[in-house]
């Protein structure tokens, strides 16, 4: 294995995580990559053009490049309007392929690895039109979303994107998930050869995210240094949950009036604004005016002092592939509590690492809050066994397992669509 072709259309791995449409999927494209990169496959990441002054090409380290696509406008574009450029994305990426490699007849490519449904629609053409392997990577899926988040997937065409997605693993030489949980759904819920899905999990970059002393993180951050601190990461969009975490810490009230809550990152997808305002106004409705700070977007290498500062991290989301934010936390020594859904089941070992909640509901929630809260020794167990279990996990693992399933397909039959 030489060189990869990766796809990321909607969103570029060089994009501020929390805000927009980037999220964990662009600290996957770009650390994945980069650890392919240090094993000696160059990457090439081909992304959608939305900003006029950045450049067509961005060398990020060495064997890895970004390339900024031209596809619509040179300018933000809603998700659910990227369908229609997905067939000028997959053209220009050719002729960016082909000019990058030896020409249109030897691109010099070896295979093609697409992230999410908009993408793997257009290595569904690129497989075909350059008779290269395609190996696709969902992040989230159109039918899991439809049964824990349906008003999520109603502004969208989810019947065009469920179909496109079966589509795709149809053509996909390898379907790649994250955790076991995903890899059930890909195959119950689009009737997926089993022999072509394989398993390799996200990882964590341990030379950031690790333990450290908590008081002295809240300093760092301008918190102060008394007082339960909860914490909230992700976009700002109902699937994520933030209004739980809200409600959780409301819960506390009683017993922890001096508790707060840091919510980090920005408005995502067609409700993200007016999810933001509504929390404000939940906010202000609960009499938690001073308890509650919005944090916008942090760079992703300074996340990690959020999680030190924090005596416990909240994950309420509807729907997780995976839960990059419930790993990172546990890396960092800070107890998760999450829901029982996707593969937050995988990663949250009820009891030593953190605790899941099956119901939603905020008191269940502040029940396990309470009790790390209470019961300093407990929380001391966990964060161990959180460090410990996070330490399985590694993009340079991920790099390696992926390379090899890279090598099978180069020397294999390619698949055909039905």
């Amino acid at each position: 294995m030489r060189r990869l072709a990766v796809l990321s259309l909607h969103t570029s791995p060089l994009a501020q995580p929390g805000t927009g449409d980037g999220g964990g999927m662009n600290v996957y494209v770009r650390e994945l990559s980069a650890a392919l990169a240090r094993t000696g496959v160059t990457c090439d990441v081909f992304t959608r053009a939305c900003d006029p002054d950045l450049p067509a090409m961005v060398d990020v380290e060495p064997g890895l490049r970004v390339h900024h696509v031209t596809a619509g406008p040179r300018a933000p574009m809603a998700k659910e309007a990227l369908p229609a450029v997905v067939d000028e994305f997959a053209e220009g990426v050719l002729k960016t392929m082909s000019a990058a490699g030896g020409g249109e007849d030897d691109p010099h490519f070896d295979a093609i690895h697409a992230n999410y449904w908009l993408s793997g629609l257009a290595g569904h053409q690129l497989k075909h039109e350059l008779d290269l392997p395609l190996v696709c990577t969902f992040h989230t899926l159109d039918r899991v979303k439809a049964e824990e988040s349906p008003e999520e997937v109603a502004a969208h065409d989810s019947s065009r994107r469920a179909e496109a997605e079966a589509a795709v693993i149809r053509c996909s030489d390898t379907v790649l998930a994250s955790c076991t949980v995903e890899a059930e759904q890909i195959e119950a819920l689009y009737h997926a050869d089993p022999t072509r899905i394989r398993i390799v999990a996200p990882g964590v970059d341990h030379a950031f995210f690790g333990p450290g002393h908590r008081p002295q993180a809240r300093r760092a951050i301008g918190v102060d240094a008394a007082g339960p601190l909860l914490l909230f990461v992700g976009r700002i969009q109902p699937l994520k949950g933030a209004e739980t975490a809200v409600h959780t810490l409301a819960a506390l009230a009683g017993e922890h009036p001096d508790a707060r809550l840091l919510v980090v990152g920005g408005p995502s997808g067609p409700h993200g604004a007016a999810e933001v305002e509504r929390l404000v106004a939940l906010v202000g409705d609960l009499g938690l005016d001073g308890q509650v700070t919005f944090v916008p977007p942090q760079p992703h290498e300074l996340l990690s002092t959020y999680y030190r500062a924090a005596d416990v991290c909240l994950v309420p989301s509807r729907s997780e592939s995976f839960g990059l934010v419930a790993l990172e936390a546990a890396a960092c020594g800070t107890p998760v509590v999450a829901s029982e859904v996707g593969g937050l089941r995988t990663l949250v070992d009820h009891g030593r690492t953190g605790f899941l909640v099956d119901d939603g509901a905020p008191e269940s929630y502040a029940a396990w809050v309470r009790q790390v809260l209470a019961e300093p020794l407990l929380a001391e167990r966990l964060s161990t066994g959180a460090v410990l279990r996070a330490r399985r996990y590694t993009w340079r693992q991920g790099a390696t397992l992926l390379r090899g399933i890279y090598d099978e397909l180069t020397v294999g039959r390619l698949v055909q669509c039905p």
